[in-house]
């Protein structure tokens, strides 16, 4: 499996090419092992009802800078981003699995602050905290949760459904959580250069919280099945809309095109945007930590979803030989990059 004996550095595959080739030549061989890796959740079960499970970790200088992020909104987002993958799914979350490694810097309150977090998101989704583990660390803070739900069978949406003609979707709106980042990140730098200085916060609670405290759209896939409407692929944005898109493409084997004009940005978004100097979509393509959902459509569902006012509606499902697309306001077209967050990179 590993023959290759020059050494060849982990940024040249990145994240993705780096799980491909640790995975490849990996075979199921237990029977309930429906779906390995490869999507935002495994697949396991015998029955008709399928378990769902995923696992993220965050850490501390990688994920999320404690200068600015508080240990009760971390520990709540640390929850939420691995519900956003069993909700992509089009599943239910069910119950979690902590566990956590962290430095003597830490106190007791310091981890009971992060675990009420915790606890406010398991009230809020109704889900169970059921287990994990507490390891030392010889520095910062390590957090990772495996959530766990379960779907019927036939419910379950995977990235590999998308078929030509399919119409693009997307819950909320994008950017947001990446221009908070950028406005904590420059309040930061202010404050090391001079302490005495506040931090110039004041009418962008909005992208605030969307960096902070995120949510997972388990309300989008209860209106979507309350409406009769199965997606045909789904994931998360949690990349940038831009990766999301590659990974559906990728699955299901064909190209997709994505209208500039039809992309749901918030005002607020636009603001701070300008203020950065930074164009608005390619905050909305490239940013990430949105956690909303893309999903496809069947035509048939056209009328149902395009009265739904959390949807939008922003392109549609291409051959793989168109490629992968923006449609500027101006009708003009240029190729789709994935330019998100790159660990390894």
């Amino acid at each position: 499996m590993f023959e290759d004996t020059q050494r060849k550095e982990i940024e040249e595959l990145g994240e993705f090419g780096l799980i491909k080739n640790l995975t490849e030549s990996l075979q199921n061989k237990v029977p309930s092992t429906i779906f390995g890796v490869g999507d935002d959740a495994a697949v396991l079960g015998e029955g008709t009802k399928k378990t769902l499970i995923s696992t993220d970790m965050l850490v501390e200088g990688v994920h999320f800078d404690l200068s600015f992020h508080p240990l009760k909104h971390l520990g709540y987002k640390a929850v939420v981003v691995n519900l956003s993958d069993i909700v992509a799914m089009n599943g239910t979350p069910e119950q979690i699995v902590v566990s956590l490694a962290f430095s003597s810097r830490f106190s007791v309150q310091a981890i009971q602050e992060l675990y009420e977090g915790i606890r406010l998101a398991c009230e809020f989704y109704q889900v169970d905290l059921v287990g994990g583990d507490i390891s030392s660390n010889r520095q910062g803070l390590a957090i990772s949760i495996t959530a766990v739900g379960t779907s019927e069978e036939e419910e379950i949406v995977y990235r590999k459904g998308a078929k030509e003609n399919d119409l693009l979707c997307v819950s909320g709106d994008l950017g947001a959580a990446y221009m908070g980042l950028q406005l904590l990140e420059r309040e930061k730098q202010v404050f090391l250069a001079n302490p005495e200085m506040q931090p110039d916060l004041d009418g962008f609670d909005y992208i605030l919280q969307r960096q902070l405290k995120p949510e997972a759209r388990l309300d989008i896939i209860k209106e979507l099945k309350k409406a009769g409407v199965r997606p045909t692929s789904m994931i998360d944005v949690s990349d940038g809309l831009a990766s999301e898109i590659f990974h559906l493409c990728d699955a299901s084997n064909v190209g997709m095109a994505v209208y500039e004009l039809k992309t749901p940005i918030d005002p607020a978004t636009v603001t701070a945007a300008e203020q950065f100097n930074l164009d608005p979509m390619t905050c909305a393509l490239n940013g990430g930590e949105d956690y909303e959902l893309l999903f496809t459509i069947d035509q048939k569902d056209f009328e149902t979803v395009r009265k739904m006012e959390s949807v939008s509606i922003i392109g549609h499902v291409t051959q793989k030989e168109a490629g992968k697309v923006v449609v500027t306001k101006n009708d003009n077209q240029f190729d789709l990059k994935a330019q998100g967050w790159k660990h390894f990179g």
